[in-house]
């Protein structure tokens, strides 16, 4: 809708049912010629809290870069649990969103919000045009509301 080019894919190994995956999307001005891992991105969404614990959510960011973490802790709480200390941590309970607003937990839709909040890739009026032009009436105003929700409440450290 602002005229990006756009490039997402999730990178499947030998999955096991509650392992971890990741999932790469570029975004920009410019064509993307580039079809590969991204290795130093600016920033990283963490749907699952428990990673922290065995995972570093850090490696590749690149210096100054964002966490954007689903979490009920403030991002104070979690700076201790990232490998590094020159990225900036942001969180919020997209899971609890989600609940509220949707009535399951499907909070991907939240961290979206969050993430154009710290991350401007797009304006929340192209994302809430994009969503009434993919659901339908009632689903598209739920989602609308849990975007914005997750915009307006996420918090930084």
């Amino acid at each position: 809708m602002e005229g990006k080019h756009v490039q997402a894919f999730p990178e499947f190994g030998p999955e096991r049912t509650g392992a971890p995956i990741l999932g790469f999307t570029r975004i920009s001005d410019e064509p993307i010629d580039i079809h590969s891992q991204v290795y130093t991105p600016n920033s990283v969404v963490v749907l699952d809290p428990t990673l922290l614990k065995n995972v570093d959510v850090t490696e590749g960011l690149v210096k100054g870069g964002k966490i954007v973490l689903n979490t009920q802790k403030k991002a104070t709480e979690i700076r201790g649990s990232l490998q590094r200390t020159d990225v900036i941590c942001y969180t919020i309970d997209a899971t609890r969103i989600a609940l509220d607003v949707l009535g399951r937990p499907i909070f991907n839709t939240a961290m979206l919000g969050a993430l154009i909040k710290v991350e401007p890739l797009a304006k929340v009026d192209s994302v809430v045009r994009a969503l009434k032009e993919r659901f339908p009436g009632p689903l598209a105003e739920k989602n609308i509301e849990t975007i914005k929700m997750a915009y307006d409440k996420v918090s930084s450290q």
